[in-house]
């Protein structure tokens, strides 16, 4: 009779453990039911991008002056620097630049090390293709400098959940100060 008995407890048991974690988890659904939707619509609302995001890089031509340290520093290899000795003025000549984004892993060594700033990172994130040769940008397309999302009239932008909680909270009135 004792195990039966023992048996009945232990599934009482498991029972009210079950039913707890039940209801544990309806009390933590029904805690999101009063939070705002966090979905974007994404080609007509877009997110506004942070200052320390790194997107495409944006090169300038004009203040290269060809070192290939952005190619040292890269973990892959990546930067394509062609590159011709002046020897009247002894000096680098820049002939071509590119970077192929396909192969990139943005992660922005390039632009840190550069001696003279020519390398940037910009706020442009849509780079998808159908061909990834088209990935492959030379010094030119490299140079253009994308449209900003707060510039495109067309776009409702939204600022990302940090800048939002930043904007909600309130500064603090002198008044409300109390020293001890």
């Amino acid at each position: 009779m004792f195990p039966m008995v023992t048996g009945f407890m232990n599934y009482g048991k498991q029972t009210v453990r079950a039913a707890r974690y039940i209801g544990q988890s309806f009390m933590i659904t029904l805690s999101h039911t009063n939070r705002l939707p966090v979905t974007i619509q994404y080609p007509y609302e877009k997110l506004i991008t942070s200052e320390r995001f790194r997107g495409r890089i944006h090169f300038e031509f004009d203040k290269c002056i060809a070192c290939e340290v952005c190619v040292r520093v890269c973990p892959i290899d990546l930067p394509v620097v062609d590159w011709k000795l002046e020897t009247d003025i002894r000096k680098k000549r820049l002939l071509n630049y590119s970077i192929d984004f396909g192969i990139c892993i943005f992660c922005g060594n390039c632009v840190e090390y550069c001696p003279t700033n020519c390398l940037s990172m910009t706020e442009e994130y849509e780079l998808s293709t159908y061909d990834r040769h088209e990935l492959n940008y030379n010094q030119i397309a490299l140079g253009r400098l994308p449209m900003s999302v707060i510039g495109d009239y067309t776009i409702r932008t939204i600022m990302n959940s940090t800048q939002i909680k930043k904007s909600v909270a309130k500064p603090l009135d002198s008044r409300t100060i109390t020293n001890f």
